[in-house]
């Protein structure tokens, strides 16, 4: 299954690598990503792919969830059969 994460919020150092750090230990591949700063608020949106995930899709929600709480940003985890059904006719 593939997932969107969406980070946002105060540009620190670590945000990358926190987030980059969860997935890769729950054998979470990323597909794409995309980060930017816009004045001092950071933004990223990555691709990932949850197929080999050690974790569901609630569980892994709730890790990221958390490592927003301990960098201080908002971080989003979305199904990506949302963004498909956006697109249906």
């Amino acid at each position: 299954m593939k997932a969107v994460v969406t980070v946002v919020g105060k540009d620190r150092t670590g945000i990358i690598a926190k987030v980059s750090g969860l997935l890769y230990e729950n054998n979470i591949n990323i597909l794409d990503i995309a980060q930017t700063i816009m004045q001092d608020v950071f933004t990223m949106i990555t691709l990932i792919d949850t197929t080999n995930s050690s974790l569901d899709f609630s569980e892994l929600k709730a890790a990221l969830e958390k490592a927003g709480e301990e960098l201080g940003v908002a971080i989003t985890l979305q199904h990506e059969d949302l963004f498909n059904s956006m697109h249906r006719i």
